[in-house]
């Protein structure tokens, strides 16, 4: 993966940091990609995104959200997230090409919150967190069902915070990767019949080919 020096963006929430992975040759699209609330954008999903994709036209940028870049352990409240994220989607925007929102966890929310309002084309969910680990009532589909784009969420089956099966039905323009292995993060256990780099490829596969079709490209 060949990427730029990362670019401090100024936000209400302080300042956020953009990597990119830029496409080879014309890029077709941009794929923005937060991280989650435990973990930053060296995320293993992130990361073979941000490897996988440019080759096919795509340029990812991974965003790292305020309160990582001034090196806190404990991610704010949602309200916080966004602000963060807002000023981000409008430099990203400045290049002239369609953008998809996307993130993992936390990242994904804040990609289905505000896709709309960013002028983003759809909304990538990498392991939604639906609900709380054990509180399936405690549920945030929602944030997903009203994003008001195109959308796509892999998930894996194996993920506390809400499999595949305890998804609503999606309406017309969304539909679900279900990841048959690995864990909110796609760790594929040892026990499991395929590999690591395996599950990750049906991943940046499946992402790949959506985000081709949403803009009208194909590979």
């Amino acid at each position: 993966m060949q990427t730029t020096d990362p670019v401090l963006v100024p936000t209400p929430a302080g300042d956020a940091r953009i990597t990119y992975a830029r496409a080879r040759g014309a890029a077709k699209a941009l794929l923005a990609l937060g991280h989650g609330a435990g973990g930053g954008i060296e995320a293993r999903d992130l990361q073979a995104l941000a490897a996988a994709l440019p080759p096919l036209g795509i340029t990812v940028a991974l965003v790292e959200q305020p309160w990582r870049v001034a090196g806190k352990r404990l991610a704010p409240a949602p309200k916080t997230l966004d602000a963060g994220w807002l000023p981000v989607a409008e430099v990203l925007a400045e290049h002239g090409l369609p953008v998809v929102a996307g993130g993992r966890s936390a990242g994904a929310r804040v990609a289905c919150r505000t896709g709309a309002a960013t002028g983003a084309v759809g909304v990538l969910a990498l392991a939604f967190p639906l609900h709380p680990p054990g509180k399936p009532e405690k549920s945030r589909a929602g944030e997903l069902l009203e994003c008001g784009l195109p959308a796509l969420v892999v998930q894996s089956v194996a993920d506390p915070f809400g499999g595949p099966a305890e998804f609503p039905e999606l309406p017309a323009g969304q539909r679900l990767v279900a990841v048959p292995y690995g864990s909110h993060g796609f760790e594929v256990p040892k026990r499991a019949p395929v590999g690591q780099a395996e599950v990750l490829e049906t991943i940046t596969d499946a992402v790949g080919e959506w985000v081709l079709g949403l803009v009208g490209k194909p590979a």
